[in-house]
C-alpha cells in the first residue's frame, strides 16, 4: 500500500488536469444521458402498440390508451397507418376531447409526412424488419419527431407510431433542470459559481447559460445524443488547486482501506442477495407446482368418485344419474380451464398469444360460462344475482374463446375467495360507447397495498384464507393480458373483508346490418 502511495503521489500532477477534465466529461454525459432517457423511456412507453390496432384498423380506440399516459414534453402523439406503401391520414390525439382526430394541415403535419415517408417506401417494397427501433426526424427543428415503426408477423411495416417533441418544454425545462440537477453531484467542494455551463442551438445561438467562468480553467463540450444532436453543451471549470491534491494525498490510505472494506462487504451483499432470490424463484417454483398439483388432483378426485359411482350403478334413477353426470362435466370443465390458462400463460410468456377477433354479444359468452358453474355453485351452496337489467345484445370485437376464459377466471376467483358469503353479483351494462362487466364477492377483500400488484403473474393475497384456497396465481395476469390486448381494461376496488369488485371495460361495437 505505502509502495502504491508513492507511486500515486508521482502520478499526481501529471493526472490532476486528466482528472479534472473527465469530470467535466463526466457530467456532460450525465445531462445527455438524462435528456436520452427522458426521451427513450417515454417514447417506448407510449409508442408501442398492438399491431393489432392497426391492421384491423381501431386507431381511433388510442384516444383513451393516450389519455392515461399523461406524457410530458410532448407536442403532439400521433399515429399514421400505412398499406402497401400508401400512407393513410395522420391521426394526432387531441387531450381536450380524449380523442384521435386527422391532423390539420400545418407545420407539424407535414413533417410527420415527411418523417413517415422512408417506412411507406420500406413497406411498398415489402422489405422485413426483424427488430424495429425508435427513430429520430429533426430536419423540421420546429417539428423534432421520434418515431416507432410497427410491424406484423411477417415483419412488414404496417403504421408508425410517433411523438412531435415539445421544444419549448425542453428549452425551458427539461434541460435546465437536467443541467441544475448534476452539477452538486460533479462538482462538490466547487462553487457552483466558478462552473459555466452553455448551451448552444443548432444555429450557434446561446439557448441556455449559468454564467461566466474563469478564462483559466478547464473546458469540455459534447453534442446531445439521440434528439436534439444539432445543439452543443459545454461546461467551463476551475483548474485544481495544489491544496485539494494534498489533501487528497493524506486521505488517500484511508479511502484505499475504506474502499478495500467496501468491495469486500458489497461482494457479500450481492452474495447474499443472490442466494436469496435463488431461494425465493424455488419456494416460488415449489408454491406454484404445489398449488397446481392440487388444483389438478381436486377435479380428477370428483370425477373419478362420481365415474365409479356410475360403473357400481349407484345411481337409482335417470335423475341421479344425469346429476352424476352433470358433476362430472362441470369439474371437466373446471380442470379443462386450469390446463388452458398454464397453456395460455405459456404463451404469452413467448408472444405466440394469437387472437381471433369478431363482432359478439359480450353477454352471450357471459351467460354460457354462468351455466358452465351452475354445478359447482349447487355444490358451494351459492347463487349469481345480477344486479342490473342485462342490455342485450351486448356487441364488442372479441375474441368469443379469450373472453370466455377471462370471465371463467373472474368467477372462479369470486367462488374461491367470498367466504361465508353465498352471492356472487354479475353485472353487464353499456356505458360511454364501451361495454361493462362487473363481478362482485363479498368476501375476504383486498389489503390496499396489493391491489397495483393482484394482476402480477403468481402473485397471491397474503391474507390468512389464501393458504386455504390454492390457485396457480395465473388466471388474474392472463385477465389483465387478455383485455388489454381487446384494447380494454381490467380494474378492481376492493376492502378487506367486504368483498372485491372487477370490472372490465371492452370497447363496444355497433353491428352493421347486412
Amino acid at each position: 500500500m505505502l509502495a502504491l502511495q508513492v507511486r500515486w503521489l508521482a502520478q499526481l500532477q501529471r493526472a490532476s488536469a486528466a482528472a479534472a477534465g473527465a469530470a467535466l466529461e463526466n457530467y456532460l454525459e450525465s445531462v445527455a444521458t438524462e435528456v436520452l432517457y427522458f426521451y427513450a423511456t417515454g417514447a417506448e412507453r407510449s409508442l408501442n402498440i398492438p399491431t393489432s390496432t392497426f391492421t384491423q384498423d381501431r386507431l381511433e380506440s388510442l384516444g383513451s390508451y393516450y389519455r392515461k399516459m399523461d406524457l410530458e414534453g410532448a407536442k403532439h402523439l400521433f399515429v399514421v397507418r400505412i398499406a402497401e406503401g400508401t400512407l393513410g391520414p395522420v391521426l394526432f390525439f387531441l387531450p381536450e376531447s380524449s380523442a384521435m382526430a386527422p391532423a390539420p394541415p400545418s407545420e407539424a403535419s407535414r413533417a410527420v409526412v415527411v418523417a413517415c415517408a422512408p417506412w411507406v417506401l420500406v413497406s411498398g417494397k415489402g422489405v422485413e424488419i426483424d427488430a424495429p427501433r425508435l427513430t429520430v426526424e429533426e430536419r423540421d427543428p420546429e417539428n423534432r419527431i421520434i418515431l416507432n415503426p410497427i410491424t406484423d408477423r411477417s415483419s412488414r411495416v404496417v403504421g408508425v407510431a410517433g411523438i412531435v417533441i415539445d421544444g419549448a418544454y425542453f428549452r425551458s425545462r427539461l434541460l435546465p433542470a437536467a443541467i441544475r440537477r448534476s452539477l452538486p453531484r460533479y462538482f462538490q467542494g466547487v462553487p457552483l459559481g466558478d462552473v459555466a455551463v452553455t448551451v448552444r442551438d443548432g444555429t450557434g445561438a446561446v439557448a441556455f447559460s449559468t454564467g461566466v467562468a474563469a478564462p483559466e480553467g478547464l473546458e469540455a463540450g459534447r453534442s446531445l445524443s439521440f434528439v436534439f444532436t444539432d445543439w452543443r453543451i459545454s461546461v467551463r471549470g476551475p483548474a485544481p488547486a495544489s491544496e485539494q491534491w494534498a489533501r487528497a494525498s493524506v486521505a488517500f490510505n484511508a479511502a484505499l482501506l475504506a474502499l478495500t472494506a467496501l468491495v469486500l462487504a458489497g461482494g457479500i451483499v450481492l452474495t447474499l442477495r443472490t442466494a436469496s432470490r435463488q431461494v425465493a424463484l424455488s419456494r416460488m417454483k415449489s408454491e406454484f407446482l404445489s398449488n397446481v398439483s392440487h388444483e389438478l388432483r381436486t377435479p380428477l378426485a370428483s370425477i373419478r368418485a362420481f365415474g365409479e359411482l356410475l360403473q357400481m350403478g349407484r345411481a337409482a334413477s335417470p335423475e341421479k344419474a344425469r346429476e352424476y353426470g352433470d358433476y362430472i362435466e362441470s369439474e371437466s370443465r373446471r380442470l379443462t380451464q386450469l390446463i388452458e390458462n398454464i397453456l395460455d400463460f405459456s404463451r404469452i410468456e413467448s408472444g405466440r398469444k394469437s387472437y381471433e377477433f369478431e363482432t359478439g354479444d359480450v353477454g352471450a359468452v357471459l351467460e354460457d360460462v354462468l351455466r358452465s358453474f351452475d354445478v359447482r355453485l349447487r355444490q358451494a351452496g351459492m347463487n349469481v344475482e345480477r344486479k342490473d337489467p342485462w342490455e342485450a345484445p351486448a356487441w364488442a370485437r372479441i375474441d368469443k374463446a379469450a373472453m370466455a376464459q377471462v370471465f371463467h377466471n373472474l368467477l372462479d376467483n369470486a367462488l374461491k375467495y367470498s367466504g361465508e358469503s353465498k352471492v356472487i353479483s354479475v353485472a353487464l351494462r353499456k356505458e360511454g360507447g364501451g361495454v361493462l362487466v362487473t363481478v362482485i364477492d363479498r368476501g375476504i377483500g383486498i389489503p390496499e397495498e396489493e391491489v397495483r400488484r393482484i394482476f402480477d403473474r403468481f402473485h397471491r393475497v397474503s391474507t390468512g384464507l389464501v393458504h386455504d384456497v390454492r390457485g396457480s396465481g395465473l388466471g388474474l395476469a392472463i385477465v389483465d393480458h387478455v383485455i388489454r390486448a381487446h384494447g380494454g381494461t381490467v380494474s378492481v376496488e376492493s376492502e378487506p373483508g367486504q368483498g372485491s369488485a372487477f370490472t372490465v371495460r371492452l370497447p363496444g361495437e355497433e353491428r352493421q346490418n347486412a
